[in-house]
Order: C-alpha cells, then sequence, then structure tokens
C-alpha cells in the first residue's frame, strides 16, 4: 500500500552512482529490499542502544544529564498521578529546584522515568 502511495505521489529511488545506477519504482525489488535493511538497522540499533542503558543502569550510571528529581517533586508526582493526571500535566505542575535547570519543568520523560523508578522499588520491597 505504501509503495503505490509513493509510486501515485511520484517518488522514486534513485542511484546516481554504482551497479544500481539509475531510478527505481517503489513497488520495485531494489527498493522494497533496502526498507526491509533501513528497518532492520533501525531495530538493531535501538535494541543496542537499550542493551547500553540497562548495562549502565546496572552499573549505577545515570542516562543523560544530571538528575533533576528529588523526594518532593517524586511525592507531588505520586499525588498527581493518584489523581489519574497526564504524564504532560503532571510534568508542567513540577519545578526543579537546583541545578542549572532551577525554575524549569522536568520533561513529561522525566517524570515517567522517576515514576518508573519509583514503582520497581516498591515493588521489590514488596516482594523481599
Amino acid at each position: 500500500m505504501l509503495a503505490e502511495e509513493l509510486k501515485a505521489s511520484d517518488v522514486g529511488l534513485e542511484f546516481l552512482t554504482g551497479e544500481l545506477k539509475g531510478s527505481h519504482d517503489p513497488s520495485g525489488i531494489v527498493f522494497t529490499v533496502l526498507a526491509a535493511m533501513s528497518g532492520m538497522e533501525r531495530e538493531y540499533i535501538r535494541d543496542r542502544t537499550l542493551e547500553g542503558h540497562e548495562s549502565a543502569r546496572k552499573r549505577g550510571k545515570t542516562i543523560g544529564g544530571a538528575g533533576v528529581t528529588d523526594e518532593s517533586m517524586l511525592s507531588m508526582a505520586l499525588h498527581l498521578r493518584s489523581q489519574e493526571r497526564s504524564l504532560r500535566d503532571i510534568a508542567k505542575r513540577l519545578v526543579i529546584t537546583t541545578g542549572a535547570k532551577k525554575g524549569r519543568h522536568p520533561s513529561p520523560a522525566t517524570v515517567m522515568r522517576m515514576l518508573r523508578e519509583h514503582d520497581e522499588q516498591a515493588a521489590t520491597a514488596a516482594s523481599a
């Protein structure tokens, strides 16, 4: 279906040099093979990146910049989550209190990570 949409929009694949020099139809085999390889490469990079992040976490390293969360921020985030607020809404209501980002709001991803780590710690404590 995507190939047909690309063809209808006059989108194609053109190699300027090499053995495959010339224009190729989006529904053709060359286009399909390269698209599949691109998808596989993207998944491979994603998997390796996630493995690297997990390995770093196990070694006690933090991913990204300096930590901006604290206990009071976690407490407020848990309170807002109990009110079934969205991550974006929670992030808008929190304020970073230290560091270079003091006075700014954390990203929804930071809030999600903070809450996930809290939930994981609570689950570990409950099972012990």
